[in-house]
């Protein structure tokens, strides 16, 4: 394959448009697409057969070489479109080419010229696909080509915002897992996370504990803050003002990337009102959010109203878009939300519209005590499961609303602000949001993380005070819906996060990848006040 890249460049250093790789099927071609940068693209082609020469294409853009990025192409020849899958710059060429999220923007623009420039392409390209996919679509909007008619970012992530960290907090499955499995190296240990735990060295070093030192690890960890290098990845207030293709967002209630698919989506409406975007979002994970989703979503069986497939969904959109085709019935306005357990699509103007009233729900004055040089214990909200029997043995603070006088609609994200007196200069904060049924089972509903030292501001670290009361505001909650029973109670668990899976914040004030379990120094003593209190979105 270096062969290849290297008559590739050769090609391109000469003019050529582009070097046919493979094509034992007639209708689909495997070829190296030049870039700018002078590294060549692996790009397939599929061509439906029958019809009009020239069509539409729908390009999936991927970083991942796995079946179902292979197969996107067949998938949009099935639908009457040429189907064009393009493959990170690296990847099924050079590795060592792979860098994480710089280059897409401006290697998506040059393969859209391409594409916009061969006999069998009319002029249009629409792009669709999820998380990284979702990313890289509002990527290539930075420097929009006239080709691209619309985008479909499903479950799309926004580097530095929700991946690899959220609200500041690095999640080791994204920061270190994620670039060194999709730099094809080996496997990382099974026992990597708890003997890191056990170990207690700093957070920067786990890449050297598990012997696979990785760049782009470090690369990410040089920016905690969401700063101009996290900031340059996606189109600036100018390019989002100038963004004037229709957009159809899709993600879900449990999807992990939620908070940066409704971010895009947020800077887009905020620079240009009048843009023609939409979201659908239902009780869907990850993967769901993307494709049919399954039937029973983290041991809940969701309502069959939910039951939607979002690929074809997505086809539907390009379909209106491209081939002037019937708007899909679902979009009836533009934020299409499933309500859990009451088994019905609501539709909304906007987020904030989808809850009419808000109420304010106080916490509970308590004390928590964090050891963390005791590693015989963890703190961790995170489940994988939607119902629970109780929330014993979280070592957390739990406020309890009131029973509901009647079924109760919400929709929406939770904020507020919690008010603490610490004893160290910072903390990384987990707030659990249920549910509590009247057969005293508990529904999760979704979980914030975030560091207390930028709460206020995302791209500016501001230490607490030890010993000084300060409120914390929650920003970035996930958005839910869900039909509360009469009797049902609202339950908020809040703690301060200690565990193998995410970086652990010791509170020195130091670089927080750079603590080690000698930072840890006395307990954290934290005293939660009933100042704090969560605001609670309501649909009358």
């Amino acid at each position: 394959m270096r062969t290849l890249v290297r008559q590739a460049a050769l090609l391109i250093a000469i003019g050529q448009a582009a070097l046919l790789i493979g094509q034992s099927d007639p209708a689909i071609q495997e070829l190296l697409v030049p870039t700018k940068a002078g590294v060549p693209l692996h790009v397939v082609v599929t061509r439906p057969g029958g019809g009009p020469d020239a069509r539409p294409a729908v390009l999936f853009y991927t970083t991942y070489d796995a079946p179902f990025a292979t197969n996107a192409g067949k998938r949009a020849a099935e639908r009457g479109f040429v189907g064009v899958v393009v493959y990170a710059r690296g990847l099924r060429t050079d590795m060592r080419e792979w860098v994480p999220y710089e280059n897409d923007g401006r290697d998506l623009y040059d393969v859209i010229d391409w594409i916009s420039k061969q006999s069998w392409n009319n002029g249009a390209v629409g792009m669709y696909g999820g998380s990284y996919t979702g990313f890289a679509q509002w990527a290539a909007t930075k420097r929009l080509h006239p080709a691209l008619k619309t985008i479909v970012p499903q479950v799309a992530v926004m580097p530095g915002y929700d991946t690899p960290m959220e609200n500041n907090v690095c999640a080791t499955f994204l920061c270190l897992n994620w670039p060194n499995d999709t730099a094809q190296n080996p496997p990382l240990p099974q026992d990597l996370f708890t003997r890191w735990y056990a170990q207690g060295s700093s957070y920067r070093s786990i890449d050297r504990l598990a012997g696979r030192p990785n760049a782009h690890f470090q690369t990410f960890l040089r920016h905690p803050a969401y700063d101009d290098y996290w900031r340059s990845m996606i189109p600036t207030a100018a390019e989002f003002a100038a963004l004037q293709i229709p957009v159809l967002t899709t993600t879900g209630y449990y999807d992990g990337a939620q908070i940066g698919a409704l971010r895009y989506m947020a800077l887009h409406h905020q620079y240009n009102p009048q843009a023609e975007q939409y979201l659908v979002i239902g009780p869907y994970d990850h993967r769901g959010a993307q494709r049919m989703p399954p039937a029973t979503v983290m041991g809940y069986d969701i309502d069959p109203a939910a039951r939607v497939d979002l690929e074809a969904l997505a086809y539907d959109w390009l379909d209106y878009v491209l081939r002037h085709g019937k708007k899909p019935a679902l979009l009836k306005d533009r934020v299409n939300y499933e309500v859990m357990g009451a088994n019905e699509w609501r539709h909304a103007p906007s987020l904030e519209a989808a809850a009419t009233v808000r109420f304010t729900m106080h916490l509970t004055d308590s004390t928590e005590t964090v050891d963390f040089a005791d590693r015989r214990t963890q703190n961790n909200l995170f489940t994988q499961q939607i119902i629970l029997g109780s929330l014993d043995g979280l070592n957390a603070s739990v406020s309890v609303s009131g029973p509901f006088a009647e079924e109760t609609t919400i929709a929406g994200r939770f904020s507020g602000q919690l008010t603490a007196t610490v004893n160290k200069k910072d903390m990384d904060v987990s707030i659990g949001f249920y549910e509590l049924m009247p057969d005293g089972r508990y529904f999760f509903l979704t979980r914030y993380l975030g560091r207390a030292s930028y709460a206020r501001d995302k791209s500016r670290r501001q230490l607490l005070r030890p010993g000084v009361k300060e409120t914390i505001p929650i920003g970035d909650v996930r958005m839910v819906s869900r039909r509360f029973a009469k009797g049902s109670r609202l339950a908020v668990a809040v703690q301060v996060n200690k565990n193998p899976f995410e970086v652990i914040n010791y509170g020195s004030g130091k670089d927080v990848y750079d603590e080690t379990i000698g930072d840890a120094g006395e307990p954290l003593v934290v005293k939660w006040s009933k100042d704090g209190f969560v605001s609670v979105p309501i649909v009358k």
